[in-house]
């Protein structure tokens, strides 16, 4: 392949394919064959470890410097039957020398642990791709129970593709021999097996694993050892077998980062760093006062291992009592978050009600998920936007904050921070199950970059009566924010009334006077309305006379797919919201200088419906409500066909 088309299909980012470069042979070894990108998926049962073995062959990856985007795919139930269809879970990683924004649209390598990892995966992998199976698994029962008459690896049926079958579990056993093991305990490392094949056959560091291992199982150090043992006899495998007769190079990334430190994070690890990184900057202590649900659970999880910078966790006896818990500490002074996913944010929605009217900081933090109701707990979706927009009785504005990127979750933490402190609000964080378990290299931010998210309490009165007494009013507002001050309970001479009833404006008394209610409803509208967002940026090279337009986790997909029509010689726009509510100041400047204007959600149009009924603008939907993320051929499709009609 020339280096013309190589440029060409980089810069497109064409995540279903891997690039062949030069493939060289050193004297008394096998071939090594140079790639610019590589897409593995590992699938089996949920109680394989594939989502360990996809985390701990990410870890290297990133050591290592390649760029990468993850997709961990699971079955909702804790243990589905073992051997069927709905047990089968995967992890998918993208890897690559250069810049990349998905997890790939289609592996390039699929590791089937069992007969129905393998039927429910097959359909992804395109003819050519390599597809390496556990031929231990695929008993005759086996196949019936996932409606294979036929033995897949003698039929015929996978000729088009790179068949490898390997007897991963009799490999494991035998490797393990000379520990006392049963056999049900050697077959449970038949997963570090596979991790030290493919570590092999794609040059993988392997320090890390195995101090994970030993760190991991150091209780039961003869465990660590066996599974130690196991990935090293994976590695060995691939070294001597004849079936593996070229292994694979793919360089670091070494010009698609800005020079710092980094390391690999997922959504839900860096908004819980992001929580903390508010909190200090604040100097707030952090409260969270939640609910065990996921996809949600993972920011509960790791918040409750950081008590040392000041944070408090709260595992709450339901959703309502959780916010209910963290409303308290934002009335005690505290940087409060509730963590939840859409099912929860419904229970929530009295208690953010409040908040609006109580006009105290609090995030909620809102990991999207397929629903309605319970819907697919393990699945990612966008379609709580129009619930996060208006889900509250009466008139209750908040504003809305959306990451992009799995790293991108630590700044929106800070920005939704920001945005709560500075004009006293609760404030929606909508992140979605895609960002929250998948994963991407993140540059761990300078202290001096951190924003200032210093808060000033009220000290004393702020208010002159007619007779001169001086007193404090906590709807005395700010003139430039509208923002209330905030009082610490205990604070002398700052005592003052709450509760969910109507406030009369600068007194805080409770008020049933029409006028007053008309008035309150509209500055706390005008309050968010007035939020400092700024202005949304395009991006627009080529003059188009087409937007694409996203929010969200469709960031990535979007911008791979109008990389591919960019390098077809198509012109498109693209812009990306962060901001939800408000809107950035000049997006309806922006839609109305395109001709069309087309936006990808993982929902039935939601945006679209907010863009045009607030700027009339005939914004065209593309949707999709699978439970997956967007692919980027998928969508290069759909926006081309939007550009031609």
């Amino acid at each position: 392949m020339t280096s013309e088309v190589s440029r060409a299909t980089e810069q497109a980012d064409q995540a279903d394919g891997a690039v062949v470069g030069e493939q060289r042979k050193p004297a008394g070894t096998k071939d090594v064959r140079r790639l610019d990108r590589v897409i593995i998926r590992f699938a089996g049962d949920s109680g394989d470890g594939m989502q360990l073995t996809g985390d701990r062959f990410t870890s290297e990856t990133a050591s290592f410097g390649n760029d990468l985007s993850t997709l961990p795919n699971f079955p909702a139930e804790i243990r589905a039957p073992a051997g069927t269809l709905p047990g089968v879970s995967s992890f998918q990683l993208h890897f690559a020398d250069h810049d990349i924004l998905t997890p790939g649209d289609a592996p390039n390598v699929l590791v089937a642990m069992n007969p129905a990892a393998l039927k429910a995966n097959i359909g992804d992998v395109p003819r050519g791709a390599e597809i390496i199976v556990n031929t231990d698994e695929f008993t005759k029962r086996a196949m019936q129970k996932v409606g294979y008459a036929a033995s897949p690896l003698e039929d015929g049926s996978l000729d088009g593709y790179q068949l490898h079958p390997v007897p991963l579990t009799t490999l494991t056993v035998e490797a393990l021999k000379e520990f006392d093991l049963t056999r049900k305990e050697a077959e449970r490392s038949k997963n570090m097996f596979a991790l030290g094949l493919l570590s092999w056959m794609y040059h993988r560091p392997t320090e890390g694993t195995e101090k994970f291992l030993r760190s991991k199982f150091a209780k039961k150090p003869h465990i660590a050892e066996a599974n130690l043992a196991a990935f090293r006899a994976g590695w060995n495998f691939g070294e001597t077998t004849e079936d593996f007769a070229v292994s694979y190079e793919v360089a670091p990334a070494a010009k698609a980062f800005p020079v710092g430190t980094y390391r690999n994070i997922s959504g839900n690890l860096a908004l819980a760093y992001g929580l903390v990184a508010a909190s200090r900057q604040a100097d707030l202590p952090l409260f969270l006062g939640s609910y065990p649900i996921t996809p949600a659970s993972d920011i509960l999880h790791e918040l409750s291992r950081h008590k040392n910078f000041g944070v408090r966790t709260f595992q709450a006896e339901d959703e309502i009592a959780g916010i209910g818990a963290a409303l308290g500490a934002a009335f005690g002074g505290s940087l409060a978050v509730t963590t939840t996913s859409g099912p929860g944010v419904a229970l929530k929605s009295e208690t953010i009600g409040l908040a609006v009217s109580l006009e105290l900081p609090l995030l909620v933090v809102d990991i999207q998920r397929g629903g309605p109701s319970t819907g697919l707990p393990t699945k990612t979706e966008q379609a709580d936007l129009l619930q996060a927009m208006f889900g509250r009785n009466g008139e209750a504005p908040v504003p809305i904050v959306a990451p992009r990127t799995p790293a991108d979750c630590f700044d929106a933490a800070l920005e939704a921070a920001r945005i709560a402190l500075t004009y006293r609000t609760p404030v929606m964080l909508l992140s979605d199950g895609y960002l929250a378990n998948g994963s991407e290299p993140w540059r761990i931010p300078e202290l001096e970059e951190l924003p200032d998210l210093t808060v000033q309490f009220a000290q004393g009165p702020n208010h002159t009566l007619d007779d001169g007494t001086e007193v404090y009013w906590p709807y005395q507002r700010d003139p430039q924010t509208l923002a209330r001050p905030w009082a610490v309970p205990g604070t002398p001479g700052l005592e003052h009334r709450i509760g969910g009833i109507e406030k009369e404006d600068g007194t805080g008394n409770i008020s049933y006077a029409p006028a007053n209610h008309d008035f309150m409803v509209r500055v706390r509208q005008a309050k968010i309305d007035g939020i400092d967002v700024p202005d949304l940026e395009v991006d627009d090279p080529d003059r188009a006379r087409t937007l694409v337009l996203g929010w969200g986790s469709t960031y990535g997909p979007i911008t791979a797919a109008v990389r591919r029509l960019r390098a077809a010689g198509e012109a498109v726009a693209q812009a990306h919201l962060r901001h939800l509510n408000p809107f950035p100041g000049n997006l309806g400047a922006v839609l109305k200088a395109y001709d069309k204007v087309v936006i990808p959600e993982m929902n039935l149009g939601q945006l679209a419906t907010l863009v045009r009924a607030k700027y009339l603008v005939d914004a065209h939907s593309y949707n999709q409500v699978n439970g997956m993320p967007f692919k980027a051929e998928q969508l290069a499709a759909a926006l081309k066909e939007a550009i031609d009609d």
